[in-house]
């Protein structure tokens, strides 16, 4: 996915003390520039109920590329048919599909929402240029 995940399965999603796990495994010494932690539940074959923990940021609604990571190891865990990797990935934000193409390409789609819009000072701009 070009970034960092960790995929745990687990019986009941919501029962996961996420900030707690979520935060030891993102800081792990197995993972030394940290990771992305994703606890995913099984809900019928190609359904998947997904909660994330992103690096730096804690909790989230939803994470593509967690999504995209999940769902490719369900495939890799024999949990999506073979001849058809393409799940859904129910997260607290909204759904995705996610497919694991045959030449290894991980097509998403979903929604696209705004949830925030702002404006930059120029004095705090000129910092960064």
């Amino acid at each position: 996915m070009g970034n960092p995940h960790a995929v745990i399965f687990v019986e009941d999603v919501e029962s996961v003390p996420l900030k707690e796990i979520g935060l030891e495994i993102e800081h792990h010494e197995s993972f030394p520039q940290r990771t992305n932690v994703h606890f995913v539940q099984e809900m019928g074959r190609g359904k998947f109920w997904v909660r994330h923990w992103e690096r730096g940021a804690g909790d989230t609604l939803a994470c593509g590329t967690g999504a995209c990571a999940s769902v490719v190891a369900a495939a890799l865990n024999n949990k999506l048919p073979e001849e058809n990797r393409k799940a859904l990935a129910h997260l607290p934000g909204g759904d995705l599909i996610i497919e694991w193409a045959q030449n290894d390409k991980v097509l998403m789609t979903g929604p696209a929402t705004t949830v925030f819009t702002g404006t930059l000072d120029r004095e705090f701009t000129q910092g960064l240029l």
